[in-house]
């Protein structure tokens, strides 16, 4: 899939909070006068003072002149979106209420890349730069900029947001098999094992009152000398809802490990588009948890991405820790992607099971969270617990599979059980 960023995106305003200080030109107004003065003290000059009197004449008019300016900044597009280690281009400009010109420069915070195509302006204080990351998430590029005010007296300087580029995680091409479960009855592209419309062939049937005549076998019906018609298993569509843990890691392997969260939700999400399935989002995390509806189509997978960093306003918002019921379709499969370190997650994927879901989790976590030496009893115990959880889980029906960083998605994805109703029978 193709970046999703835009040229032609809706400029980002923001007022900037300065920070007034004397001017360079007002230092040097008092050194000489602080200068002047001196010399008539020390020399016992008196008319040396007449030189220190206009400039602190100057100096005294702060008071009684025009107010210092409100300076904006404005980045254009306020909201850029596109992948990892792809090139963006932002213009930032910086204007001031009073006219008067304002200096600016451009900043990012440590991740990203940034490079300046085009100089600063006189009029409007105007910069085109380029900005690339390595990484997913949201970066936020900074203004910062300088404006005279109280005629030139006075040095304002602020720092602001003025824009904010959002990187999507960049998923693998590999499709994704969903989990092997019934699937509601809407036509699709999953083969399943129930007799309907189709095109694989299922099996051979005599012919009763209300068949189509289309579905007839000729050469079936002329060799055994009465009609029989041909049965052909149906293929269904799925909902696919991916559940992302947002909620706070601790330092070390746990936090790494969330790197691999987002790539795999994007992964399955652009599977189950890809097939014609319908893709919702749902991200768990503290008391408000963020959430889009299952759709289908190009524009849900950078819905669901922007909804997955929280950058644009087309997801819902809601309290609580457990999964919104709107946002989980019925019948919908339900993938999540943590570290199964929260209690709270895992309290939402007992609750999603009991509403009926075939909730899979994907264990994101390698090894022990602990960071650095340790003894290796420590390893084993880890094991052994979450051996543990992995067993009281798949007994109340949340099945789930750890994700090691030396295989893919689709690889771990195998070993999914099968829970349709004629693979148990």
């Amino acid at each position: 899939m193709s970046a999703a960023g835009s040229p032609d995106g809706e400029v980002f305003s923001t007022a900037v909070e300065l920070r007034w200080r004397a001017s360079p030109l007002t230092r040097s107004i008092a050194t000489c006068a602080a200068v002047a003065i001196a010399c008539a003290l020390l020399t016992g000059r008196a008319e040396l003072v007449a030189f220190a009197a206009p400039l602190l004449g100057v100096l005294c008019s702060l008071g009684w002149q025009r107010p210092v300016p409100t300076v904006e900044v404005h980045g254009y597009p306020g909201l850029q979106r596109c992948f990892e280690s792809e090139q963006v281009r932002v213009t930032v400009s910086a204007t001031a209420d009073d006219g008067g010109v304002v200096g600016l420069d451009c900043s990012v915070v440590p991740g990203m890349e940034i490079e300046a195509v085009g100089g600063t302006e006189k009029a409007g204080s105007r910069a085109t730069v380029t900005v690339q990351a390595p990484r997913w998430g949201r970066y936020p590029i900074r203004a910062t900029v300088r404006a005279l005010g109280r005629g030139g007296l006075l040095e304002g300087t602020g720092v602001a947001d003025a824009a904010q580029v959002c990187v999507f995680p960049v998923a693998p091409p590999q499709s994704t098999a969903i989990p092997r479960t019934d699937l509601p009855d809407r036509l699709g592209t999953h083969l399943t094992r129930h007799v309907g419309p189709g095109v694989e062939y299922a099996d051979i049937r005599p012919y009763v009152p209300g068949d189509q005549l289309r579905t007839v076998n000729w050469p079936v019906s002329a060799r055994r000398g009465t009609l029989h018609v041909t049965e052909r298993v149906t293929d269904r569509a799925a909902d696919v809802v991916v559940l992302l843990d947002t909620y706070p890691q601790p330092p070390g392997p746990a936090t790494a490990a969330t790197e691999r969260t987002a790539r795999g939700a994007a992964q399955v999400v652009q599977s189950a588009l890809r097939y014609g399935d319908r893709a919702g989002l749902v991200a768990l995390g503290g008391r408000t948890t963020r959430w889009l509806g299952a759709d289908i189509g190009q524009r849900q997978f950078y819905r669901i991405l922007d909804t997955m960093l929280g950058a644009a306003d087309t997801f819902e918002n809601a309290t609580g820790t457990l999964a919104p019921r709107p946002a989980v379709p019925p019948g919908a499969i339900v993938i999540a992607f943590s570290t199964m370190l929260e209690t709270e997650f895992a309290l939402a994927l007992i609750d999603l099971r009991k509403r009926g879901h075939a909730v899979v989790a994907v264990d994101v976590l390698e090894g022990c969270p602990i960071d650095g030496d340790h003894d290796p009893l420590v390893n084993r115990m880890w094991g052994l617990q979450r051996s543990f959880m992995y067993r009281d889980m798949a007994t109340v029906g949340v099945d789930i599979v750890g994700w090691p960083g030396t295989a893919t998605l689709e690889q771990a994805m195998v070993l999914v059980p099968d829970h349709r109703v004629g693979a148990r029978r």
